[in-house]
């Protein structure tokens, strides 16, 4: 059983192909505390963890309700991790196990070690050990709908879904390894109201179109069922690691609060570390209106982190939402007075606050929408939609009357 007292934090340093022990979190009253080691403080090639974790002799106490400093927190499975881990727990022990038992160090400890970012927990600090097995894509869809269903694992897979369980989310997924690069795969369910991986999968490719950074992606088929293949773009090779940041941790806020954070707060936060993505980001604002993501929050935003700047990530987790009408919200507001209203027209009132003058921005949201329509068959043709998804996807999702009006 893992420590229910104290973790280390490890980290690959730029370059790197292997980690060393940066810290130490321990378990106190009021959540974990994370302290620099002595020996990683006194390292010539030494990088903070975060620019919310300066390198120093201080300790961090937790941020807001994440339990523990946000950039920690950032490495830490999500909704889909915790329940792979409480059956994998539930398996091993033979008996049920309430997800009260379970503290945070006990999923910081049981999830697998290649997590986002650069970072990793260990019960030791002088020995890492990886936890990591490996299973083939049909097995891993196999294992994720037995989760997903509420059944119990076999303990030949167990392990392996739990490999990925380091990755956020609340859907699906799991790790795979194939040559040099990494993936992570993202499977449908049984009760997807939408064809939620062929969605993700076609907004992926309109996003090239529109002229957005997204990481390579192919939908296939694994067990009967739909997998979406997104390459990692924080595994440049060699096994190395780029360190990654959430929009939440740069924001300051919690899980309870995230509603109050910003596209502009995000930009602020670029612009402090010497990075300008004012364009960039707008960019990304009327994608998400345009393929109705409502579900832009701010742990599906981060930044590349190398000590000294922050540079935005490929775009990820484009994924429309079920909508019904044409009046929708983003997850995120957009405007520095909390303006988040789903459609184009208002964001282009916002564009001075993104450095753009009013040319631009409407430039842009009519590019992007220009776009969409434009590639939306041949997008939808690499996603494998058939014509009834088609059909019930386009003028809904994407591009739906309610977005688009007042342009």
């Amino acid at each position: 059983m893992p420590s229910t007292s104290e973790a280390f934090v490890w980290v690959w340093l730029p370059g790197s192909s292997e980690p060393v022990p940066a810290g130490r979190l321990e378990l106190r009253s009021d959540g974990l505390w994370f302290g620099y080691g002595r020996g990683y403080l006194g390292r010539d090639n030494a990088m903070s963890l975060a620019p919310t974790l300066p390198l120093c002799a201080d300790e961090f106490g937790p941020a807001a309700d994440l339990g523990m400093p946000g950039a920690l927190r950032d490495g830490a499975p999500d909704a889909w991790g915790r329940r792979v881990i409480l059956n994998a727990l539930t398996a091993a022990r033979g008996r049920d196990v309430e997800t009260g038992d379970l503290t945070e160090l006990t999923y910081l400890l049981s999830s697998g070690s290649n997590r986002l970012g650069a970072i990793d927990f260990q019960a030791s600090p002088a020995s890492y050990v990886p936890r990591a097995d490996t299973a083939t894509l049909d097995e891993l869809s196999r294992a994720a709908q037995i989760v997903d269903d509420g059944g119990e694992l076999p303990a030949s897979l167990a392990s392996a879904l739990v490999h990925g369980t380091s990755m956020g989310g609340a859907r699906p997924k799991a790790l795979i390894t194939d040559g040099d690069a990494e993936y992570l795969a993202k499977f449908s369910t049984s009760d997807d109201i939408l064809p939620v991986v062929k969605s993700e999968a076609v907004s992926i490719e309109l996003a090239r179109h529109v002229g957005l950074n997204v990481p390579a992606a192919r939908l296939v088929r694994a067990a009967g069922r739909d997998a979406l293949l997104i390459e990692r773009f924080d595994r440049p090779g060699g096994r190395t690691r780029i360190p990654v940041v959430s929009a939440l941790t740069l924001s300051g806020l919690g899980e309870m609060t995230a509603r109050y954070g910003s596209y502009v707060d995000l930009l602020a936060s670029l612009r402090e570390s010497g990075s300008d993505a004012g364009e960039e980001l707008f960019r990304r604002v009327a994608f998400n209106i345009a393929i109705s993501n409502t579900d832009d929050h701010l742990r599906n935003h981060a930044a590349f982190w190398n000590g000294r700047t922050l540079t935005l990530t490929p775009a990820y987790d484009l994924s429309p939402m079920s909508r019904t009408g044409e009046t929708a919200s983003q997850a995120i507001a957009y405007g520095s007075d909390g303006q988040r209203d789903s459609n184009l027209a208002t964001l282009v009132r916002y564009c001075g606050e993104y450095g753009l003058t009013h040319r631009n921005g409407l430039d842009i949201v009519q590019a992007v929408v220009a776009a969409v329509h434009d590639n939306w068959a041949p997008a939808a043709d690499v996603a494998q939609l058939t014509q009834a998804e088609r059909a019930a996807l386009f003028g809904r999702q994407f591009l739906n009357p309610g977005s688009i009006r007042g342009l």
